[in-house]
C-alpha cells in the first residue's frame, strides 16, 4: 500500500510541477501584456531585409529585419551572453551605429531566444518582458530604455539558424 501511496504523491507532484511550468508559458497572441499587432506585422513584412550576423547598420530599420544566425562558436558575439547558449542553438549579432533617438524601445522576435542589448559597454536592462507561444510570427517582445548612443544587439539560443527581429519605438 505504502508504494501505491509514494507513487500517487509523487504523480501529484509532477503534475503540479508540469501545470507551473505551462503557466509560465502562455499560449496564443491575446496572451501578450500589450498590444503586439504593430511589432507582429513588422516581424512578418514581405520587405525584412536579410542580414547576416555581425552586420552594421547606420540607422534603426523602418520594419522587421531578418537576421543570420550562427553556431554561438563562430558567432564571435562582441561580449558573452548573460546567459550561455544550449548545445545546438545558434547565435548572432548586430552593430547599430548611429544612436537612435533616446526613448523607449520594443526589440521583438519571432523565435524563442535570449536577447542581450549593450549600450556604452554595458549590458541595458528590459524594462519588461512579454511572450507567449502559438502565435504567428511573434514569439518574444522586450522593452529597451536606450539612450542617444550607438548599440549592439546580440541574440542566443535560438534553434534555427535565422530569426526575424523587429526595432520599434514604443507606442
Amino acid at each position: 500500500m505504502r508504494i501505491v501511496r509514494d507513487s500517487s504523491v509523487g504523480l501529484l507532484l509532477l503534475l503540479s510541477v508540469a501545470q507551473a511550468w505551462a503557466a509560465e508559458e502562455p499560449s496564443g497572441c491575446d496572451k501578450f501584456k500589450w498590444n503586439i499587432d504593430h511589432e507582429r506585422a513588422a516581424l512578418t513584412a514581405s520587405d525584412r531585409t536579410k542580414l547576416n550576423s555581425g552586420a552594421e547598420l547606420s540607422a534603426l530599420p523602418s520594419s522587421g529585419v531578418i537576421l543570420s544566425l550562427v553556431a554561438p562558436a563562430e558567432a564571435k558575439l562582441p561580449t558573452p551572453p548573460q546567459r550561455a547558449p544550449k548545445d545546438g542553438t545558434f547565435a548572432g549579432f548586430a552593430n547599430f551605429k548611429t544612436a537612435p533617438k533616446a526613448g523607449l524601445y520594443t526589440i521583438s522576435l519571432s523565435a524563442d531566444s535570449w536577447v542581450d542589448v549593450l549600450q556604452d559597454g554595458h549590458f541595458v536592462k528590459p524594462k519588461s518582458v512579454s511572450g507567449a507561444t502559438d502565435c504567428d510570427g511573434i514569439r518574444k517582445t522586450l522593452k529597451y530604455e536606450l539612450s542617444e548612443k550607438p548599440f549592439v544587439l546580440q541574440i542566443s539560443g535560438v534553434k534555427d539558424n535565422s530569426i526575424s527581429v523587429a526595432i520599434l519605438p514604443s507606442q
